[in-house]
């Protein structure tokens, strides 16, 4: 299997020599990690992520970043992390619900060829057409037959979008059967989580193991030179965001763009000119 944890360097892909401009891609160490010296690394990387979306833009790149991984793996924050300081005119999240009747009826990847990145996009999909491989095979919402086909046609697929331009880039977010129960006793508990719970997580608790042969078989099958799988062990969630996004600008062979220094203008005086009192209702100051 040529997956390895999120946060060391690749072999697959050029990741660049590590620069003052550039985060290194060694694994953040195992210590623990407060609040505080999460919040500075985190900052340090939005400028990197900042940087990556200048690039984007100027040079017409196109990149597709898949997160795949068990419930409550972390995938929603990680790709929150990510994105909370960026345009989403650049980075564009796509989580598709379930299919229609109409889409049903299509080729399986056909639902998600529109969301492909064009020229200066980063695509960055909350789940796949790995949902074949993985809740659909494991709820029996598709047959084993259609699961085969669809392991032996994603990596001709993958290649294809490679070939085309895309820097393609998947995670599997992983982690443990103690912390998977914490994270959704948690959200029963918690008025801010309960939407997070839904009716199929509560049905895919009991079914560990049969994500577990589920995701081997899909590494299996589709890790390619081209398109390789990144698993990221996230029962610490701030480190595995962290590790995270260090390895995603690792992959990319990005720099700074050059910029012109802002500087603010004057502002337009007029003359006489008074601010008009409008009647605004105005929000009651209550803390």
């Amino acid at each position: 299997m040529r997956s390895e944890s999120a946060g060391k360097k690749t072999k697959g892909r050029s990741a660049g020599k590590d620069s003052p401009t550039r985060p290194s891609t060694k694994a953040v160490p195992a210590e623990k990690l407060g609040n505080k010296a999460y919040a500075a690394e985190l900052k340090k990387l939005h400028v990197e992520l900042v940087h990556l979306q200048d690039w984007v833009k100027e040079t017409g790149a196109k990149v597709c970043i898949l997160f795949e991984g068990r419930d409550t793996a972390g995938k929603g924050g990680t790709i929150k992390a990510i994105t909370e300081r960026v345009s989403p005119r650049v980075f564009r999240v796509i989580a598709l619900p379930a299919p229609t009747e109409r889409e049903k009826s299509q080729m399986y990847v056909q639902r998600y060829l529109p969301h492909l990145p064009a020229a200066g996009e980063i695509v960055i999909f909350d789940r796949s057409w790995y949902n074949r491989a993985g809740v659909e095979r494991v709820m029996g919402f598709c047959t084993e037959e259609q699961v085969q086909k669809f392991l032996r046609m994603a990596p001709a697929v993958e290649k294809a979008m490679v070939e085309s331009g895309i820097i393609l880039i998947k995670y599997w977010l992983e982690v443990s059967e103690a912390e998977q129960t914490r994270r959704l006793k948690s959200r029963i508990g918690d008025g801010r989580k309960t939407w997070k719970l839904s009716p199929m997580d509560l049905k895919s608790y009991g079914r560990w193991y049969d994500y577990s042969r589920a995701r081997d078989d899909m590494i299996q099958a589709t890790d390619t030179a081209w398109a390789p799988w990144y698993v990221a062990h996230t029962d610490d969630k701030k480190r595995g965001r962290l590790n995270i996004i260090t390895h995603l600008l690792g992959l990319i062979p990005y720099h700074p763009v050059d910029k012109p220094k802002v500087k603010l203008p004057k502002r337009q005086q007029v003359k006489g000119y008074r601010e008009p009192k409008y009647a605004f209702k105005r929000v009651p100051e209550k803390f």
